[in-house]
């Protein structure tokens, strides 16, 4: 009996010792891209685009601030029928209207131009990650910048079919 305890204890013993010891690590991978230098090439391009885009709205604006201020100066003398200011008035909304609109406009192509510039070097980043990870053997590496973010995860079993049938989920 004694010999059969010993046994199991020595099994046990070398399996918690032969067990791969499983590696965690972690990062912050808003540091790391920003640190990277196509980030500043990106940067620069991006305002670039952003000045060329906000030239043409800060005409826009500046054409429907004086059109108003010669309509706020003619309605102000009475030189203008009721009529005429009405669809003055219309025509001065309509044209702030699509002010408003190229200014979202704006802001839309901003974010896909920056998407468009940032993709390339957050893939760099992650592949960077995927190889530390897999050359060092980290199971899991996370995020400390974005809280309970995964960005690496060895392949493991899909549980998911399992766990339904428990359920009784089809």
């Amino acid at each position: 009996m004694m010999k059969q305890i010993f046994l199991l204890f020595s099994f046990i013993t070398l399996a918690v010792f032969a067990a791969p010891a499983q590696k965690y690590g972690h990062l912050n991978f808003g540091l790391l891209v920003s640190g990277l230098p196509e980030v500043k090439a990106a940067d620069t391009e991006l305002e670039a685009y952003q000045k060329q885009l906000t030239a043409k709205g800060e005409e826009m604006a500046k054409a429907w601030q004086e059109k108003a201020q010669a309509f706020a100066q003619k309605a102000q003398s009475g030189e203008m029928a009721p009529v005429e200011q009405q669809k003055q008035q219309a025509a001065l909304e309509k044209e702030r209207e699509e002010i408003l609109g190229y200014e979202e406009e704006i802001n839309a192509k901003m974010q896909q131009k920056r998407q468009e510039l940032l993709k390339p070097i957050i893939d760099k980043a992650e592949a960077a990650i995927k190889e530390v990870a897999q050359e060092n053997g980290y199971l899991m590496i996370f995020d400390t910048s974005v809280f309970n973010s995964i960005l690496f995860a060895q392949d493991t079993d899909d549980v998911l079919p399992q766990v339904k049938a428990k359920l009784g989920i089809e």
